[in-house]
């Protein structure tokens, strides 16, 4: 298993996305959060929707991802939220040192 994931989910609105990112780095679950602002569609409940959304791309560490979606849950509105986690395969060795630095391998 690579040590280094990158974590997707989606919220309903900025704040919400700023309250999520901000406690996941605040408790060294991520080393980094971007936030981008999305068009989704998909089908919920046999219905076809389309949503604004704010997508939140998560750097953390793989062994932190259990953590992670749990902190994600309990602040998320959402009945089912987005949580994807792709692995890190190579990446640049002072970013990834940074990274280091920033999520504990135990929390």
């Amino acid at each position: 298993m690579t040590d280094w994931a990158v974590v997707f989910t989606t919220t309903e609105s900025e704040t919400q996305a700023e309250a999520i990112t901000q406690a996941l780095v605040e408790a060294k679950l991520a080393a980094c959060v971007s936030i981008f602002p999305i068009q989704s569609i998909y089908t919920w409940q046999g219905k076809v929707e389309r949503a604004t959304e704010w997508q939140l791309t998560i750097k953390t560490r793989m062994a932190q991802f259990d953590q992670l979606a749990a902190k994600v849950q309990s602040l998320h509105s959402y009945e089912v939220p987005e949580l994807i986690a792709l692995p890190i395969e190579k990446g640049a060795a002072s970013y990834l040192s940074w990274m280091n630095e920033q999520v504990p391998d135990k929390l």
